[in-house]
């Protein structure tokens, strides 16, 4: 007996069904996950400096959605980046500062690439996405190669340095400085390089659904790019800061007054070279973008521009002289406020089929701890257990959506933290001393009502949307510390300590062989005694950058050698005696 011709076709259809079914791995959308390092709200879409050039960062708001009331987790890069890549809070995480160690503090947790390698994804990415590490086990493939723990393709730098900004003293980071490179794009390297090898990766189909990772470096300094960028922004015409005034520190309590002022911005000033530096940070920006640009064109002209989700933001912003303050490390809006875009193309994440709608604005405030919560929802993806932040899902469903979320960025020390609604700001310090502030009317954040008799009951109601439980900061390892360059006493004569900046602890390992006697040098050259350090064992020592410490042994007195001082927490390993 026969088959009919279009049975016989149903059945091989179903056959070919039972065969090679239609796997999950293959209905899931790509994810773009696209990460800026420094970068404020001097973007267009966010208004943040009259002059910024921010085509590319622009194009994408109105693709998609942007959430203009975005904030980061952490104040510094490492909290920040670790919180988002982990879904972890630092408050709950016990990860606070750049000193520490992810893996250390964190030795199990998933980042999101390996989540989503567990659940079908092919992870690679490009730059830097956690703080100056790669995390090569979490990885299928990186660029560069993932086993060097190097996030960074070769970059082009000065040959003199510095070039603008003479070094303070020991507490100033050697990378602030800046100026234009006579490079192009592929000599500078760097973003260029990035934005190449990510390019590439959306220029060819995948068997699996992609996670790919774009981390650009800048605009973190040194502001150093290609002198074409440099160019729309004559020195003559650059303008200051919409934030800055002189006096706005008055109404601050201590700890905000202590946090504001920093020697950085003093420096610049002294130097003359405030408007260079923000001639920089708007380069460095435009050079961003335009290696942003390059990344877009190649995902809406390749193979993947109907299945890939592209998420965008900023591991935290950056002051120029806001607060009298220079760099990070603060709550208040410069660095807590953060750029985030997310486009979603119509029928492709089975979270979101309708997609994002272009030019969609959202003012609720959201943190990026929810960009793992969101991301696996929006695939399909298991949920992370430990994620604790909400998913921005029902957000992007429905501007209207119930959102009664405040945002929270937290400080080094646990307790100082930054609190964000959708028209307040609450500041609160591990001592008690607060700031309270109305957006709308104060963007700038120039006028602390945290003391006024009518703000009680808005402070008293944001008090308690506050965390209340702080996981104790967790201290790295001797092994995770900056080593100190050890000067043997054959070289150069020992110099005399020029102390300058905050205190903080160094720890000395003697592992000469036999005791030693520790020496602080004087400002005058003399020695004065810190005590023994017998063979084998360690002594930790409160010091300052610029500060020197000598060594001789307790056995012939002889002068063994020394170390400066630099500007952070450090190990000093006093090397074995040459015979």
């Amino acid at each position: 007996m026969k088959t009919p011709t279009g049975s016989r076709l149903r059945i091989l259809g179903l056959l070919a069904l039972l065969i090679s079914p239609l796997s999950g791995e293959e209905k899931k959308p790509n994810i773009l996950f696209i990460a800026l390092d420094d970068l404020n709200d001097w973007i267009g879409c966010l208004g943040g400096h009259p002059q910024t050039i921010t085509p590319n960062l622009d194009r994408l708001a109105a693709s998609g959605a942007l959430f203009k009331n975005a904030h980061c987790p952490g104040a510094a890069c490492n909290p920040s980046r670790t919180a988002i890549m982990t879904g972890l809070s630092p408050h709950r995480s016990g990860l606070y500062d750049n000193g520490q160690k992810m893996r250390e503090v964190l030795p199990d947790a998933k980042i999101i690439p390996q989540h989503f390698r567990e659940n079908g994804y092919h992870a690679i990415g490009s730059g830097k996405m956690l703080h100056y590490f790669i995390d090569a086990g979490s990885w299928d493939e990186y660029f560069p190669k993932k086993e060097s723990e190097d996030p960074f393709p070769f970059t082009l730098y000065p040959k003199k340095r510095p070039l603008s900004l003479p070094r303070g003293g020991p507490w100033q980071y050697i990378e602030t400085d800046w100026g234009p490179l006579d490079a192009t794009d592929e000599e500078f390297g760097g973003d260029a390089s990035v934005a190449k090898w990510v390019s590439q990766q959306l220029s060819q189909k995948h068997e699996k659904p992609l996670f790919l990772a774009c981390g650009f470096y800048r605009p973190h300094e040194p502001w150093f790019v290609p002198k074409k960028y440099f160019e729309p922004f004559p020195l003559n015409k650059i303008q200051l800061p919409p934030g800055y005034r002189e006096d706005d520190l008055d109404d601050l309590p201590p700890s905000g007054k202590r946090t504001g002022p920093n020697r950085y911005f003093a420096h610049i000033r002294e130097q003359g070279q405030w408007k260079q530096a923000i001639q920089g940070y708007l380069a460095s920006i435009h050079f961003a973008d335009a290696m942003l640009g390059r990344v877009l064109d190649a995902l809406e002209k390749g193979p993947n521009a109907d299945n890939t989700i592209v998420v965008l933001w900023s591991d935290h912003g950056w002051h120029l002289g806001e607060k009298q303050h220079w760099q990070k490390f603060t709550a208040w809006r410069a660095v807590t406020r953060v750029p985030l875009m997310i486009r979603i193309p119509k029928n492709c994440a089975p979270g979101l089929p309708a997609g994002t709608k272009p030019g969609t604005i959202y003012d609720q405030p959201v943190n990026l701890l929810s960009l793992f919560p969101t991301l696996t929802e929006l695939t399909g993806v298991t949920p992370k257990k430990d994620n604790e932040s909400p998913s921005l899902v029902p957000l992007l469903k429905s501007q209207d959506s119930p959102w009664p979320h405040s945002s929270v960025t937290f400080l080094g020390k646990p307790g100082s933290f930054g609190l964000s609604m959708t028209d307040w700001r609450y500041i609160h310090y591990a001592n008690g001393d607060e700031e309270l502030y109305q957006i709308k009317d104060d963007p700038y954040e120039w006028t602390n009502l945290a003391g006024k008799k009518e703000h009680e009951a808005k402070l008293k109601e944001l008090r308690n949307l506050a965390p209340k439980t702080f996981e104790p900061l967790k201290l790295p390892s001797l092994a995770a510390l900056t080593k100190l360059k050890w000067h043997p006493a054959n070289g150069p004569k020992t110099p005399s300590s020029k102390p300058d900046g905050s205190t903080f602890k160094v720890t000395f390992l003697n592992r000469s062989g036999s005791a030693v006697e520790l020496f602080w040098m004087t400002r005058d050259g003399g020695r004065q005694s810190y005590g023994p350090i017998p063979a084998g064992k360690n002594k930790t020592q409160q010091t300052r950058p610029g500060a020197v410490w000598a060594i001789s042994s307790s056995k012939t007195k002889k002068s063994l050698g020394h170390f400066i001082i630099g500007d952070r927490t450090a190990k000093a390993i006093i090397p074995k005696e040459s015979p």
